[in-house]
């Protein structure tokens, strides 16, 4: 997907959810800029930020941020295949084939924050391709295929104003497993 502009604050839906995530290591995937992986350092999560531009992993770089440069459309196999993290965290990219290797590499109990484009979206700019939008269901449906039986604690198809006009999807969900502190997730 080609790159967009960065934006500087964190999306709503990330910041709505992100303090559901336990304890521990983030990634946060196709992260550009680091909006999101500055914002959970500061809810003290270590973050793994990856990118395949160079340019924006050199601006994400920040303490509690480690940066790894990778394509992962490029065909080459999931680069963290033995790897767990309490949360993963991905806006504004799709790449369907990474669905399976992301509930794979969600640790129990972690919680998948994930927003981005759908059908439609072209009335309002780019991405228009439907490449990289959403079908209507299409995340609801992802996650419950390769997301096993997963909690889906917030689910959303449809418009938004901010911070442009889009038709987007997002959802969060909760790997089942030992949560850190289970009140948390019904504290939205």
């Amino acid at each position: 997907m080609a790159a967009h502009a960065p934006l500087a604050a964190p999306s709503p839906w990330v910041l709505r959810f992100a303090r559901l995530i336990p304890a521990g290591e983030t990634l946060d995937l196709a992260c550009g800029s680091g909006r999101h992986a500055r914002w959970l350092t500061e809810l003290g999560h270590p973050v793994l930020a990856v990118d395949r531009d160079p340019q924006a992993l050199a601006s994400c770089a920040a303490p509690g941020i480690v940066t790894a440069l990778h394509d992962l459309e490029s065909g080459a196999p999931w680069p963290y295949p033995e790897r767990r993290f309490a949360g993963i965290v991905v806006t504004n990219y799709l790449h369907r084939p990474l669905f399976g290797a992301l509930f794979a590499a969600l640790a129990p109990g972690g919680v998948l924050i994930y927003e981005t484009f759908a059908a439609g979206n072209g009335r309002y700019g780019k991405p228009a391709n439907p490449d990289f939008l959403l079908q209507p269901g299409e995340l609801l449906e992802q996650v419950r295929r390769h997301g096993g039986p997963c909690r889906i604690v917030a689910y959303e198809d449809g418009y938004v104003s901010e911070p442009k006009p889009a038709l987007v999807q997002r959802i969060c969900a909760v790997k089942p497993g030992p949560v850190e502190a289970p009140e948390k997730v019904w504290a939205l």
